[in-house]
């Protein structure tokens, strides 16, 4: 039988994140002055950031939170962030502009399995994937819709969307993902 997981450290939290694959490393928020891990996948990075402390001990904690930023230039309509949670079971999109952030939380409150652990990090690094894949499509429809609005526009890559241009109140300025 497994051993038992009940409480994280940064260091084995790496540890794990290692023998996934993932190159780690340990940044110091220059801010709050707390240590967390950073890492990558499908060239989008993100940080693990320690959740809820043990009181017995200061570098133990029972959950972290996994966060991928995105930087929105421009308009993102809150359908397409809404259609996402409404379809992903795990991870969740809060849109703050101008940052899109995707997480997902990794808990190991009362006891889990190094397995379980394992099966959390490759559900967060399959929806990075699809993430970035929904987020293409999404744009490329958003902006055939906006081609098809106004018939002088040319086409308009995925990953920037140039608004129509009309007189109203509205700011046009360009959607990019990044």
């Amino acid at each position: 039988m497994s051993d038992i997981i009940a409480k994280l450290t940064l260091d084995n939290l790496r540890e794990v994140f290692q023998n996934a694959g993932y190159r780690i490393e340990t940044i110091t928020d220059p801010i709050a002055g707390l240590q967390y891990l950073r890492s990558a996948t499908a060239g989008l990075s993100f940080d693990i950031r320690p959740g809820n402390r043990l009181l017995d001990g200061q570098q133990e904690f029972v959950d972290a939170a996994l966060v991928a930023l995105l930087q929105v230039e421009g308009n993102l309509p809150l359908e397409i962030v809404n259609l996402w949670n409404s379809t992903r079971r795990f991870g969740r999109l809060q849109l703050s502009q101008p940052m899109l952030m995707l997480c997902l939380d990794l808990t190991v409150a009362g006891g889990v399995t190094a397995d379980y652990l394992r099966a959390q990090i490759e559900i967060w690094d399959r929806l990075v994937h699809e993430l970035i894949t929904y987020l293409r499509h999404e744009l490329s429809k958003l902006g055939a819709a906006r081609g098809t609005a106004s018939a002088a526009e040319p086409a308009e890559r995925a990953d920037r969307l140039e608004p129509r241009q009309d007189t109203g109140s509205e700011s046009c300025a360009p959607l990019q993902v990044q």
